[in-house]
């Protein structure tokens, strides 16, 4: 026995059929994967992975058939190596194509609709197999998905953790582990290991009959274990003996051996096949041979009876992948890369798109094949949407066909650095268009290279480059066009500066010359430009007009406007557009974020932590984590309203680490508020203090939006540690802040509120209190509330005292920030000298068990255990899907259950309980 091959178990099981031998333990797991889906524990996905010729395909095949045994309906699609660029080829080949298909044609066009748009399909695509899966269990399965195109590769890396707790059974085959799911359901991964001596002997006895020969078992010793090796082997045998090379070359000599048998036009037709992939249409065959399909029949007959293609009433395919290969690489490599070359040019004469082209182009096409770049760049742009880190690829690779010196060169870079920067690959398009630079284009061409490259600047955070570059590129230019660019990009870039006053006039001349050249590229980057300097400068209504401006022409930019309501206090406004986007925006992820600032305006701290969850899993699942800073730092201070100080250290780690990766001033800013707060919190006064201090290093602290709702808590800690001169200087800022806003209730009451505490003026903290209450913010309400109470006690006046601190505390209690309101709590039982009024939950909230849900999760989950989708249960909640599914892996976690259906049971028992009590 080879000592690469297992040993033997002590008690072998039974052997199964043929064509599974030695598979009896991988089948049977597979079999109690299948069965606990049907039983309603949840998803599951299983992972076969081995080299080719290991059985993963039978394999496969044998548990769908187990699945559909057990009344699963199934999908069963293959990824193939030449379809890579087609958008969800891989999935909706099994998808359509089910007996009865999980997807109907309509579904399909439905989403080919949104292509541009991927959270949102997959989001949709979810929803569909949520609906097939309620009442019947479903199985999908994608064979050989190393060759998976990037939009399924994304599809399979979100759905199982979306469809968590629906019956959904992945079985996925592979050479290497893909690592496509992220926090899904349990994953089973089944390395196919060599067959044992035992297996191959079975499977030689299946093929020979009665005893093996000594010489046939050292022949498929050296098969390696592989039992597609081994059963070709053994086919051989049967027809001509033991005698012979040995493998793999027994393999390619026998493929050989059986196409020199063959008539020269099938062994043409063959090796034509195998350029086209695995599977291939007669119809593609037929063009690239130069002769009608009609004409073919007799080749394709023979290459059947030879058992080398197999005929599936719509395409014909190698029986396996190794024997496609071993016609393959008995081409010579010059006739491989002019088959390939030809295949396209045969495929776009035939009216198939670039997508069907472009992979024979990238086997095959040489510097200077400007066909092959028009068409990778056609590619390129049809699928940047949807798949942005190919369509980089593709525009990388057009650029290096173009001849250095070519007068197109400069067209297709600029293509090419448009690309990278989509795909977030800001260094290597600042890098191509620097090389490009390098060339010393033509003036005009000079100042379209750096316009294109004000937006990879802009994300790259290298602010003086970006004004560098585009003042340069302004002394250059004559076209009115991109002097409207690129002096909105200048504008953009000095919004980040001091200056404000000459950047907004920057901005309005952008505008000015966008609107004379019509340009509507250049009139959002303006209207984006005028929008961050008005915020930045704290002009909200300014910034709110900028902005409504901006998403009437751009869509995307809904979730700026809604913040810019959010900063104007019209939260019901900012709440009417955030649901008029629905799901279909291009930024879920900034959507999200906006919802959870409204959420956490509103004082609903739960569910602005699972907004927040969600913006992030959003911004995850795309792999552009731009606002993760932001959205811990808030993470992190909710925590710390709550009273939870391993959470919010937790966030703080996070925050560290992403800063560390990636810098920027805004970054620096809020990551040093949040570690001011936790050393306050701590009681590191100085330090902290210092921190607030380092904040306003490069612009006053009200400079940072989102730092503007914690004013007071800075004046705070600058008093805690002593330092009266911070304090003034941020009280100083408010007052200014409100007087730009004089129509905004939360920067009235928060100057008020800032100059009472530097002050100690319970009469201005009044003030404060007044005005907030006709705002719709209540912890800042909350806040001047409790720090009057305060006030009025010190100075003796409990009567006073006791509606200011009630009314703290009650807010407090409701919004679920527990800390806050243990805190004023202890001041009421000062006021009243008897126990205030309880929070109801003294103990940190439970990490486990029902008690440990919040009061949305408790809602997301009786609806879903009454039998709604996750669409439907946020259509009952007016949220969006992607809360409702943050929500639901909540509970799942904090319940330990899997399945929809031990929900409910858990739900009823709750239920029943709460009746039992009078709860």
């Amino acid at each position: 026995m080879s000592p690469d091959r297992p040993e033997e178990p002590a008690a072998a099981t039974e052997l199964s059929r043929p064509g599974l031998r030695g598979r009896e333990a991988e089948l049977e797991r597979l079999r109690a994967l299948v069965q606990t889906v049907r039983d309603g524990e949840g998803g599951a996905i299983a992972l076969l992975l081995g080299e080719p010729g290991t059985g993963k395909t039978v394999l496969l095949q044998e548990a769908l058939s187990l699945a559909r045994a057990h009344g699963f309906l199934v999908s069963h699609g293959r990824a193939e190596e030449l379809h890579e660029l087609a958008p969800l080829a891989s999935l909706a080949s099994g998808l359509l194509h089910g007996d009865p298909p999980l997807l109907t044609t309509t579904d399909f066009a439905d989403l080919a609709g949104r292509h541009d748009q991927r959270i949102w399909l997959v989001e949709r695509l979810a929803q569909l197999i949520e609906e097939r899966s309620a009442g019947t269990p479903v199985a999908i399965a994608v064979d050989d998905v190393q060759w998976a195109d990037p939009l399924s590769r994304f599809a399979l890396s979100v759905m199982p953790a979306r469809l968590l707790s629906s019956p959904v059974l992945w079985l996925l085959t592979g050479r290497e582990d893909p690592e496509l799911y992220g926090q899904g359901p349990r994953t089973t991964t089944l390395p196919l290991r060599p067959l044992s001596d035992t297996a191959l002997a079975e499977l030689a006895r299946d093929v020979l009959g009665g005893d093996v020969p000594a010489r046939v078992g050292e022949l498929l010793d050296g098969a390696g274990g592989n039992p597609f090796l081994a059963a070709e082997m053994l086919a051989g045998i049967a027809a001509s003996g033991a005698d012979g090379p040995e493998p793999p070359e027994r393999l390619v000599l026998g493929v050989r051996g059986r196409l020199a048998d063959l008539r020269p036009d099938t062994l043409h037709f063959l090796r034509i096949g195998s350029v086209l992939g695995r599977a291939f249409s007669l119809a593609d065959a037929a063009a690239l041979c130069g002769r009608p399909a009609s004409a073919l029949g007799a080749e394709v007959d023979e290459a059947i009876a030879a058992a080398l293609l197999h005929d599936d009433g719509e395409r014909l395919l190698f029986r396996h992948d190794l024997l496609r290969q071993a016609v393959y690489a008995d081409l010579a490599p010059s006739v491989r890369r002019a088959l390939h070359r030809e295949a396209a040019s045969r495929l776009i004469a035939a009216g198939r798109s670039s997508v069907e082209a472009v992979p024979h182009l990238l086997k095959s096409a040489e510097p200077g094949d400007m066909e092959a770049v028009g068409l990778l760049g056609t590619a390129a742009a049809d699928v940047s949407a949807v798949m942005p880190d190919l369509a980089a690829d593709l525009a990388v690779r057009a650029l290096e066909l173009v001849p250095p010196r070519a007068p197109t060169a400069y067209d297709v870079g600029e293509r090419a650095i448009v690309a990278l920067t989509r795909a977030g690959r800001y260094t290597q398009a600042r890098d191509t268009g620097d090389a490009l630079l390098a060339r010393q284009p033509p003036l005009d061409v000079f100042a379209r290279l750096q316009s294109v490259l004000g937006d990879t600047l802009w994300h790259l955070d290298d602010i003086p480059e970006l004004t560098r570059r585009s003042t340069a590129a302004l002394a250059a230019v004559t076209d009115p066009v991109l002097r409207a660019r690129l002096t909105a990009r200048q504008a953009l870039a000095r919004s980040r500066g001091r200056d404000l006053a000459a950047a907004r006039e920057t901005g309005e001349r952008a505008l000015a010359e966008a609107e004379r050249a019509g340009d509507r590229e250049a009139r959002v980057l303006a209207l984006w430009g005028l929008g961050e300097i008005a915020l930045n400068a704290g002009d909200c209504a300014a910034a709110l007009e900028h902005h409504t401006a901006l998403s009437v022409f751009d869509r995307a930019f809904l979730p700026e406007e809604a913040v810019a309501l959010i900063h104007m206090d019209d939260f019901d406004t900012a709440r009417r557009l955030l649901r008029t986007a629905g799901d279909a925006s291009l930024r879920p992820a900034m959507l999200i974020w906006a919802q959870g600032t409204l959420t956490m305006g509103l004082g609903r701290l739960d569910d602005a932590d699972g907004d927040f969850v969600t913006a992030e899993r959003l911004e995850a699942d795309l792999h552009v984590p731009g606002n993760l800073v932001n959205i811990r730092v808030n993470r992190g201070l909710l925590a710390l309203l709550r009273g939870d100080r391993e959470a919010a250290g937790e966030h703080l780690d996070v925050v560290r680490a992403t800063v560390a990766d990636r810098p920027n001033t805004g970054n620096h800013a809020t990551h040093q508020y949040f570690e001011a707060v936790v050393a306050d919190a701590d009681g590191d006064h100085a330090t902290a203090a210092e921190l607030v201090r380092s904040v306003q290093r490069d612009h006053p602290f009200l400079r940072w939006r989102l730092l503007r709702a914690h004013l007071v808590q800075a004046v705070r800690i600058a008093l805690r540690a002593g330092d009266r001169n911070l304090a003034e200087d941020l009280a100083d800022q408010a007052a200014a802040h409100a007087i730009r806003n004089p129509t905004v209730p939360t920067p009235q009451g928060t100057a008020a509120h800032a100059s009472a505490l530097v002050n100690a003026d319970h009469e201005l903290m009044e003030r404060a209190v007044r005005i907030l209450l006709t705002g719709p913010r209540p912890l800042p309400l909350a806040s001047a509330s409790a720090d009057l109470g305060r006030a009025l006690l010190t100075s003796g006046d409990a009567a006073a005292a006791t509606p200011a601190l009630a009314r703290a505390h009650d807010i407090y209690a409701q919004a679920g920030a527990d800390a806050e309101a243990d805190r004023v709590r202890a001041d009421l039982e000062r006021a009243t000298s008897r126990p205030g009024r309880r929070t109801g939950r003294l103990r940190p909230r439970a990490d486990q068990g029902w008690d440990a849900l919040t009061a949305s999760e408790r809602k997301v989950a009786r609806l879903i255990a009454a039998g709604h989708t996750n669409r439907s249960a946020a259509e009952a909640l007016v949220v969006s899907p992607h809360t409702v599914n943050t929500h639901l892996a909540s509970i799942f976690r904090k319940l330990g259950v899997r399945s929809r259906v031990h929900l409910a049971r858990i739900v009823l028992a709750e239920d029943d309980a709460g009746t039992a009590t009078g709860g």
